[in-house]
């Protein structure tokens, strides 16, 4: 997750899929990017960055691609990679799957949007393949249940994890006469900090919380949710009932939350509201803001490394001196004192897919032990093979694996359930509405509850 468009993750008309195959080149691949019926060509279809600079994802398919071929003679693997920011790729890649025409033959799909995707028919279940394949039992449970319908069967291969914390400039940091081992206790120690800076170090962005619809996901689960799970006791999902199965409407960790992003933004604490909402503003924390000194705090993924490692574009060899690294605390302080969120992505198979047995075999060469490991690394993700984590070698092979897997005992997952995209919707656009002060945390809230019934069908409750 990661972690997008203003529009809808779950619907998009097909005038707009015209549309968007007419005016990008580089879609036409993917809008024809079914295997149409050719036994021997495997049509692999993956989210590309949309820096041109980092190719992470290219470049370990591009790997597996040539041992997938040199271990079955006759047999071409086809990558058909759609560049675009996460909701825009959702959206295409929903399009893809909804013809045997189009239809790749394996996808890479985000666990948020996997039960949605179930419901429509466009995921194979991969029960069968699995019950003969003995590496799945390395696999983590909690990963296992990411890629798992509602019916009980599973859907997708994860190839890994991630957790969230605070990103600080120990440069920064030292500017304003705060600690190089910055550890905050409650929320407003982050925004204390976030002052300290800029009334001591102007033209330094003091913090950055993703935030409104242009960013998607990011603003869901980077920001919200890393706020919202970290209020109450603890004890309940704060979004989702699982006794009454029905989503839970704006209470006062809600508010809080959402008062949380109004003050970053009202306070000029964070980015330039127009910056703050750029769809790509991801891509200039990573390769541009933390890398130039020019950002203090920034509440991000365990997969940033990524953008610094040697060959991709934003070297940046001097990040674990430079950087240092906190737990999100919870809003008071209060038990267990730190709060993170999980998600990731996995590999599933198109139910319209022409060649399903031949991408089964390339997921599991994808995910060998040696190149699952391959493949954390690279993506700084957090290993969900058992074998794998317990690796010296794979906690030893970048600064912050460890800090990043310790978070996993203080993390939550999102309620992928069907209407989540829908309802994630809601929360970017309740944030946005805060952040740019065209409502009040009060209209907001409202404006989610009411956003809330229309997406779960009037399911829901209040706590």
């Amino acid at each position: 997750m990661r972690p997008t468009a203003a529009r809808s993750r779950t619907t998009a008309r097909p005038t707009a899929f015209v549309a968007l195959c007419a005016a990008a080149p580089l879609l036409l691949t993917a809008c024809g990017g079914g295997s149409g019926g050719d036994p021997d060509t495997l049509k692999v279809s993956f989210k590309q960055s949309t820096d041109n600079s980092v190719k992470v994802m290219d470049t370990y398919l591009a790997d597996i691609k040539k041992q997938f071929e040199k271990a079955n003679p006759g047999k071409k693997v086809e990558l058909v990679p759609i560049k675009a920011p996460d909701a825009e790729y959702y959206t295409k890649l929903q399009q893809m799957l909804r013809s045997p025409r189009t239809a790749p033959d394996l996808v890479y799909e985000d666990t948020f949007l996997i039960n949605s995707d179930i419901i429509s028919g466009y995921l194979k279940p991969l029960d069968p393949y699995l019950a003969g394949w003995k590496d799945w039992d390395r696999f983590i449970d909690t990963a296992k249940a990411a890629a798992k319908g509602e019916d009980g069967k599973t859907y997708g291969v994860p190839d890994g994890t991630d957790t969230r914390g605070l990103w600080f400039s120990k440069d920064v940091f030292a500017k304003a006469g705060l600690p190089a081992n910055w550890q905050p206790r409650t929320w407003e120690d982050v925004l204390d900090a976030a002052r300290t800076v800029k009334e001591k170090v102007p033209g330094v962005i003091p913090l950055n919380v993703y935030t409104g619809k242009p960013v998607g996901e990011a603003a869901t689960m980077q920001t919200f949710e890393m706020l919202l799970y970290g209020t109450g006791d603890g004890t309940s999902d704060p979004l989702y009932d699982k006794t009454t199965k029905k989503w839970v409407t704006a209470g006062q960790g809600f508010r809080d939350a959402l008062t949380f992003v109004e003050t970053v933004y009202k306070e000029k604490l964070g980015p330039d509201v127009a910056d703050a909402l750029d769809p790509n503003v991801g891509t200039r924390v990573r390769g541009e803001w933390l890398p130039q000194g020019k950002l203090a705090i920034a509440l991000d993924g365990s997969w940033l490394p990524q953008d610094w490692l040697e060959g991709s574009g934003h070297e940046w060899p001097e990040w674990s001196k430079e950087l240092g690294l906190a737990a999100m605390p919870t809003q008071h302080g209060q038990a267990p004192g730190k709060v993170s969120m999980s998600g990731g992505w996995t590999w599933s198979i198109p139910a319209k897919a022409a060649n399903p047995d031949l991408a089964f075999e390339f997921v599991k060469t994808m995910q060998t032990k040696a190149n699952a490991q391959k493949w954390y690394v690279a993506n700084s993700g957090i290993a969900v093979r058992e074998d794998v984590a317990a690796d010296p070698a794979y906690t030893a092979a970048q600064p912050g694996i460890r800090f990043f897997t310790d978070l996993v005992e203080h993390t939550h997952y999102r309620p992928a359930y069907p209407a989540y995209p829908k309802v994630s919707t809601a929360v970017q656009e309740a944030m946005e509405a805060v952040t740019t002060g065209d409502a009040s945390v009060e209209e907001a809230a409202r404006g989610y509850d009411e956003a809330l019934r229309d997406a779960a069908d009037g399911q829901v409750t209040s706590r």
